[in-house]
């Protein structure tokens, strides 16, 4: 509990800690790619036990291992991003992710890097285009100059681990009975900003994205200035902001903070959509001034939450 709190402490300073790790060298470029996840939805790292192979799997999904009664599905991450390497991936890091365990095969694990997320930036246009575009979600530097890469877990898990029932619970939304409302939501993973996308799409909301926190907050400045020129309230163009909690540059609570010290947003809720759904983390939320806190991704849960706000208003 010592080591949540001083890690839920690190998120309220706008700083984190990673994970780093390694699959082994590209047998292709001859590098040794380092890669880096969130300390905080880490639950342990071990030596793999025997894998238990299933038919019908996704083809990076290795199998499943049982750890204390549980079964956990494991995934191969150099074969979910095509690299083929020297060496053989047997350490498994086991990660919890909105509510659900499961284990990820890597080569090696390094050491823990604590580091302030505005060291953590939005991948260069070029890294996108490369293999795994679209896989990397934030790069940061080490003080010898290599890169750690910092993947789309959200999508790793969506495309190897698809729920099924998920849009069929987006469809099974109900339209709001009024016109004329809009949120702005921001999140760092494309997958997520697609499935909050779909969900505003069936409530007939209108939706304004960003990719990363600092581009949420300098975009929401934007939108503050034009409503003061046209001496209106921030309201009349947004009724509600969602964010994600890790985002490069800009976390989530820092970007709250920021939208809480401005009185332009003063009616405006902040509702945080995050991944990390422990209750020391609910409660760094509230203490920032979140007001509000949903999981992902349940789409039933996260529109019922949008429309009890945008239909009978925010009561702070």
């Amino acid at each position: 509990m010592r080591d949540i709190d001083e890690r839920t402490r690190l998120a309220g300073a706008n700083k984190l800690e990673l994970l780093l790790f390694t699959l082994g060298k590209d047998i292709n470029s001859g590098r040794e790619e380092i890669y880096g996840i969130n300390v905080f939805k880490v639950r342990e790292v071990l030596h793999a036990p025997p894998i238990t192979r299933a038919p019908e799997m996704p083809a990076a999904v290795e199998g499943m291992v049982s750890l204390r009664g549980v079964l956990v599905p494991i995934i191969d991450i150099a074969r979910y991003t095509g690299i083929q390497t020297d060496r053989e991936s047997n350490i498994l890091i086991v990660t919890e992710y909105n509510g659900r365990v499961q284990g990820f095969l890597v080569a090696d694990v390094d050491k823990i890097l604590r580091l302030e997320w505005s060291n953590v930036k939005v991948p260069p246009e070029m890294m996108m285009a490369a293999q795994q575009g679209g896989l990397v979600t934030a790069v940061t530097e080490l003080p010898d100059g290599r890169l750690v890469m910092i993947l789309d877990v959200e999508r790793v898990l969506s495309e190897t681990s698809p729920n099924a029932e998920e849009q069929h619970l987006i469809d099974s939304i109900k339209p709001l009975p009024i016109q004329d409302r809009a949120i702005f939501f921001a999140d760092d993973s494309s997958v997520a900003r697609s499935q909050v996308g779909r969900t505003l799409e069936r409530l007939g909301i209108k939706g304004l994205s960003a990719s990363n926190g600092r581009q949420a907050w300098e975009m929401l400045q934007v939108l503050a200035d034009r409503a003061m020129n046209e001496e209106r309230p921030v309201k009349d163009f947004i009724q509600l902001i969602l964010t994600d909690v890790e985002m490069p540059e800009i976390d989530g609570y820092s970007l709250t903070k920021k939208i809480k010290q401005d009185g332009r947003f003063k009616d405006i809720p902040v509702v945080m959509h995050s991944s990390l759904s422990g209750t020391s983390n609910q409660s760094l939320g509230k203490s920032v001034g979140v007001d509000y806190y949903v999981s992902k991704f349940d789409p039933t849960k996260l529109s019922s939450l949008l429309s009890e706000l945008l239909l009978n208003g925010f009561k702070k």
